[in-house]
């Protein structure tokens, strides 16, 4: 049996997709909080390498020291960005939900629609099969 179309068909298939839409954010905003975590981890084995130099001169100590200061700087910026994809992927997710409530709105809105559609349906075929009965009876009775 084809599917039935009622006044919501259109705005289930629309939520759907903004649902589809909201779920590749909720991946992507994951992934992303991902990739800062990566990066978080390999600027502290970055700056875990860094040797501190025992002797030489004061040109080497200050380059030293502007590395190490420079690693501890993206290790701060790296903080920064798994912060905000952390709210990135908490507003995906409040998005998502809102989204999934929409979609799930209107399609309990287009089913009540269908069996409202299949009642009427199934109500004419009996008023239609009671007018061929009665037919049928009158023209036997004749």
């Amino acid at each position: 049996m084809a599917k039935l179309k009622t006044k919501f068909s259109q705005l289930v298939t629309l939520k759907k997709k903004t649902l589809d839409k909201s779920e590749q954010a909720v991946t992507d905003a994951t992934q992303t909080l991902q990739n800062a975590k990566d990066a978080l981890a390999e600027s502290y084995n970055s700056l875990n390498t860094i040797q501190t130099p025992q002797n030489g001169n004061f040109a080497q100590l200050q380059a030293n020291r502007v590395l190490l200061n420079s690693q501890r700087d993206l290790i701060a910026h790296n903080h920064e960005w798994i912060n905000f994809a952390q709210q990135q992927l908490h507003n995906a997710k409040e998005q998502l939900k809102k989204d999934s409530i929409e979609y799930e709105k209107f399609k309990y809105l287009e089913l009540q629609e269908v069996k409202k559609i299949l009642q009427e349906q199934k109500k004419q075929e009996a008023k239609e099969l009671d007018e061929i009965a009665l037919m049928t009876f009158k023209k036997n009775k004749l």
